[in-house]
C-alpha cells in the first residue's frame, strides 16, 4: 500500500485554506505572500533537480511566481492543491530554459531514489542494477521519463499527475503503466543480454 507524503497531499481543510487564499490574493496580490512561502522551496527543489544549476534553478523558480501572480486570475480551483498548477508553469519554463540553451537536461537518481525505484522492479539494489537502470532511464522519452518521476519518486496520485500534464486521471494512470512497462523491458533486456569476453 502506498504511503501518502505530506509535501504533495492535503487534507480536505488545508484545499479549503488554500482556496481561500487564491480567492483573498486574487482581489489584492499581497495576499499571495503565503502561498509564495508555502511553496517556493518544493519549486525550487523541483526545477533544481531537473536543471542541476542553482543560479539558473533560482532565477527559473522566480520566473514561476512571477508568472503565477500575474496569471492567478485565470486559476480555477479543482479540488487538488495550487501546487499543480505551480508545476504546470514550472515546466513551461523549463522546456522555455531548455530552448533557450540555459539549461542542460538531466537525470540525477541519487541512492535513495534508486533504492525505492529498485522495489518496483523486485530487484536486489545493485551497483550493476543500479548502472542498468540509469541506462534504461536515459533510454527512455521525456514524457515517460517526468511519468515515472512524478508517480514513483514524487509520490503523486494519478489525479496530481493528470493535472499537472492536463489529461485526465485515467489517461495519466494509463501512460505511467506504459512507462513503467517500457522501462521494464529496457532494463530487462541489458540484464539479461551476455556480457562481453
Amino acid at each position: 500500500m502506498r504511503t501518502v507524503n505530506p509535501i504533495y497531499h492535503h487534507s480536505y481543510s488545508m484545499l479549503m485554506q488554500e482556496k481561500e487564499l487564491i480567492s483573498r490574493a486574487k482581489q489584492d496580490p499581497i495576499h499571495f505572500a503565503p502561498l509564495y512561502k508555502k511553496y517556493y522551496d518544493q519549486i525550487f527543489r523541483y526545477v533544481h533537480y531537473r536543471m542541476n544549476d542553482e543560479d539558473l534553478a533560482a532565477d527559473v523558480t522566480s520566473q514561476v511566481f512571477l508568472k503565477a501572480l500575474s496569471k492567478l486570475h485565470t486559476f480555477e480551483y479543482r479540488g487538488v492543491p495550487l501546487s499543480s498548477w505551480l508545476y504546470r508553469i514550472a515546466m513551461s519554463e523549463l522546456n522555455q530554459a531548455y530552448r533557450d540553451q540555459r539549461a542542460k537536461r538531466e537525470i540525477p537518481l541519487d541512492n535513495v531514489y534508486v533504492s525505492t525505484f529498485m522495489e518496483v522492479f523486485e530487484e536486489e539494489v545493485s551497483i550493476l542494477n543500479k548502472k542498468l537502470l540509469f541506462h534504461a532511464m536515459s533510454q527512455l522519452n521525456g514524457q515517460d521519463l517526468q511519468l515515472i518521476k512524478l508517480r514513483y519518486y514524487e509520490d503523486r496520485s494519478y489525479r496530481e499527475i493528470g493535472e499537472l500534464l492536463e489529461i485526465k486521471e485515467n489517461n495519466a494512470k494509463v501512460k505511467t503503466f506504459r512507462a513503467l512497462e517500457k522501462l521494464k523491458r529496457l532494463f530487462y533486456s541489458h540484464k539479461t543480454k551476455p556480457k562481453k569476453s
